[in-house]
């Protein structure tokens, strides 16, 4: 087993050196240990593995990685994000009461919503970004749950500030940190007591799996979480766990070739006429920008931005070749969403109008394409919308 103590950087950590799992043939490539179950050497003796549901040595080295990653003491790997989240929300119950972001991806508002509510959990929903939390802390209070930035809107919420309200009133503080990746932004490290990542976008990196991820610093926690995904059965199978795995070995140098396509792109995109409006962080009119600057390492691959009108929109989806019409994100290829027909369907018409998401609005997750090949595609496409 590797020496732990090994002070290494970000780019190495993403190699998986810090082995948790023995592995006799010292394969380069993390063995898939795709079993159910393991034998017992005899009457209460164990390999430390016994049943996959419960833990698996693939899965182990992975979590063990992010957990590195996230500077955190545990992480735990899930069949999706939103697995991850339900398991999570499996803490509280009837009468608690959750702080959310009034800006969040839609299937987690799908999740509280039609889900948790019926399961007595209430919630009260804030601009986290901007507003005072302490009014919406209650006796009942559970958590405050947010993302930063946020889907779609790229909000930038002050994590250090929120964790010392939530720490002082015993209050758990929830980070989505999917947009940036653990290579951008750690939020335990500024006062989060659980990190969530949808583990399929830019941690896996290539479109080709599904997971989710849950990060502590808390043995407590950690127990009270592995229990729940024991008896739930969720956890992330053998071979996801693998494709993880050697997705987050080139996760560094795909964050960093999208964050500067991304910024190049953000900036041809505000000289484009039939664009009212571009959402990119790393601008530094962005309300967020000197606070991203503090907290982050960058400004992600993630660009959010706004077209004159509904037909361009179709001309532009309709047209897409070098893009990718498609949800989610994350991945090496470039994909462009649509969140009012796709991530954000079932956010309620009135949400949606105070929140922003209108059907001008166009979600890009910049990939590691050549960024000239991208800004050709963005004037193709705008030059079919200018002559319709």
């Amino acid at each position: 087993m590797s020496d732990k103590s090994w002070n290494v950087s970000f780019e190495t950590k993403c190699q998986g050196m810090n082995l948790d799992v023995e592995d006799k043939y010292h394969a380069i490539s993390f063995p898939i240990y795709q079993t159910a179950t393991f034998s017992h050497p005899g009457l209460g003796e164990s390999s430390g593995y016994d049943y996959s549901r419960q833990s698996n040595p693939t899965r182990s080295q992975l979590e063990s990685i992010l957990a590195g990653l996230e500077n955190g003491s545990a992480a735990l790997a899930f069949s999706s994000g939103m697995s991850a989240i339900t398991t999570l929300f499996e803490l509280f119950g009837p009468g608690d009461h959750v702080v959310i972001d009034e800006d969040l991806y839609g299937g987690s508002v799908r999740l509280f919503d039609r889900i948790c509510k019926k399961r007595g959990i209430n919630f009260s929903r804030a601009d986290l970004s901007t507003e005072d939390i302490e009014g919406y802390i209650t006796d009942e209070t559970k958590a405050v749950y947010l993302e930063t930035p946020t889907n779609p809107m790229m909000h930038v919420t002050d994590i250090a500030k929120l964790a010392a309200v939530t720490k002082e009133k015993g209050v758990l503080l929830i980070v989505d940190n999917t947009f940036m990746s653990p290579y951008f932004q750690n939020p335990l490290d500024l006062g989060a007591d659980v990190v969530v990542h949808s583990g399929t976008k830019f941690i896996c990196g290539h479109h080709d799996t599904i997971g989710g991820f849950l990060v502590v610093n808390d043995k407590v926690l950690e127990e009270k979480l592995r229990y729940l995904c024991t008896t739930l059965g969720n956890a992330m199978a053998p071979f996801d766990s693998w494709l993880m795995i050697r997705g987050i070995r080139t996760l560094a140098v795909r964050m960093e070739r999208a964050q500067e396509n991304a910024l190049a792109i953000a900036k041809h995109l505000r000289e484009c006429p039939l664009v009212t409006k571009v959402i990119y962080p790393g601008f530094s009119d962005h309300p967020g920008y000197e606070l991203m600057k503090k907290q982050a390492r960058g400004f992600g691959a993630m660009i959010t931005f706004e077209v004159a009108s509904p037909e361009i929109v179709r001309t532009i989806l309709d047209n897409a070749q070098l893009f990718y019409f498609a949800e989610s994100l994350g991945g090496t290829e470039t994909l462009i969403t649509y969140p009012i027909t796709q991530t954000h369907a079932e956010i309620p018409p009135e949400q949606k109008e105070k929140i922003g998401i209108t059907d001008r609005l166009l979600r890009l997750s910049v990939g590691i394409e050549g960024v000239d090949d991208l800004i050709t595609e963005i004037d193709r496409l705008f030059s079919l919308a200018d002559k319709k």
